[in-house]
């Protein structure tokens, strides 16, 4: 018997919820819909356990094609006020869904492009279950393969050395994740989330679970991420390691002004001890590089430690919608299980 198959085992009142953010996405969510199911139903645990879906509409109520997803039974569509990126609405709708989910409950996050493979998805379930129940730990997808552009492998590999210089720590996970309501009722309101929520998922103290994964090829339709998106993307995920970057800063800082002032402390010597000329070019050049660096270094620690307080306060002034009335009842009521009924 699986770890799973003993967790729902004699209770029909526990819910995986499958949260994803939809932009435009429609048609590739119907399909990563059926693709999960289709994944779960043959599991032996399926038949004890309710399969609901939130999707997070992140169009700012233009997309059209969200009618589409209000008649059916096992998904409640939340509408963010405005577009706030995949990250932001997935943060939106965890905090929405916490007051609603059980502590026992399964909340898994995952993009609905359909890169987030739902194979995968039994995995990362079958490792939570082997948690103690009320755990706060996360189970992440560890991206072990990407199919992507070389452009972007370049730029992604990029990214990920840059990432290791400024916070010490390399990060290959997404927004593929698992855990328990447990985790959304205790941890999804800190501030780390306001910034970036794949970031807040490893920084938060509590080591993850990494379960390796591929990351697969959109499913229909194509990419609304530009390369000005990506790198605001690549921004906000440093965030979260604010106090990481300023610490290293500070300490480049003190090395590099510890370096000129040996420096210095040398060309004095060459200059009163020893009959060697020191070129009036070294002293200008000495005083320009220290001044530089050391102002370049300190204003980039400070415009990024604004920069990441201004976009947490930004979301914390957002109100969070709460999933009431007809429509969320009725979800949690009526839902069935893992059998589709649409």
């Amino acid at each position: 018997m699986t770890s799973a198959h003993r967790l729902f085992t004699g209770s029909m009142t526990n819910t995986l919820w499958v949260v994803s953010p939809v932009y435009f996405d429609v048609a590739a969510f119907l399909e990563v819909r059926r693709r999960v199911r289709d994944h779960l139903t043959p599991l032996e645990w399926a038949s004890r356990v309710r399969l609901n879906f939130l999707v997070v509409d992140d169009s700012g109520h233009e997309d059209r094609d969200m009618a589409v997803l209000e008649g059916l039974n096992d998904v409640l569509v939340l509408q963010a006020p405005f577009n706030l990126g995949h990250q932001g609405a997935i943060v939106l709708g965890l905090r929405s869904l916490s007051k609603h989910v059980e502590a026992d409950d399964w909340i898994v996050t995952m993009d609905a492009d359909g890169e987030d493979l739902p194979a995968d998805l039994p995995r990362l379930l079958a490792a939570l279950a082997d948690l103690p129940a009320g755990s706060t730990r996360v189970v992440l997808a560890c991206r072990v393969k990407r199919q992507e552009s070389w452009p972007f492998k370049v730029l992604y590999a990029g990214f990920k050395l840059v990432f290791r210089i400024l916070t010490g720590m390399v990060i290959r996970t997404g927004n593929f994740a698992a855990f328990r309501g447990a985790f959304a009722k205790q941890a999804i309101f800190h501030r780390n989330f306001d910034l970036s929520y794949s970031s807040a998922l490893v920084s938060l103290r509590g080591a993850p679970i990494y379960v390796p994964c591929e990351r697969g090829r959109r499913v229909s339709g194509q990419s609304r991420m530009g390369f000005a998106a990506l790198f605001r993307h690549g921004l906000r995920m440093l965030m979260p390691f604010s106090d990481r970057v300023a610490t290293r800063g500070l300490v480049a800082f003190t090395l590099l002004l510890a370096m000129g002032v040996a420096t210095l402390g040398v060309m004095l010597w060459i200059r009163m001890a020893t009959e060697y000329p020191v070129p009036p070019w070294a002293w200008y050049s000495l005083l320009a590089l220290v001044t530089i660096s050391c102002a370049a270094v300190g204003s980039s620690i400070t415009l990024f430690m604004l920069f990441a307080q201004s976009e947490a306060a930004a979301f914390q002034h957002l109100q969070v919608p709460h999933l009431e009335g007809a429509a969320a009842k009725s979800l949690r009521d009526n839902a069935s299980g893992l059998t589709a009924r649409s």
